[in-house]
């Protein structure tokens, strides 16, 4: 019983966790930084950097 009630307390805390970083700036922060050392790159940096910038403002 025991064993159940800890299975479900994972759950439920797995679930706060992914509600709580859903639109938040930290689940972007990864896209953002690879954006950023794309764009560091001359002349192809700003091309590749595009959608990068543009996924993370959707998931923003």
């Amino acid at each position: 019983m025991a064993l159940l009630h800890r299975q479900m307390l994972k759950m439920v805390l797995v679930v706060a966790a992914a509600a709580a970083l859903a639109g938040c700036g930290a689940v972007a922060a990864p896209v953002r930084v690879t954006s950023a050392g794309a764009k560091i790159v001359p002349v192809a940096g700003d091309v590749v950097a595009a959608p990068l910038d543009v996924t993370a403002d959707v998931i923003d």
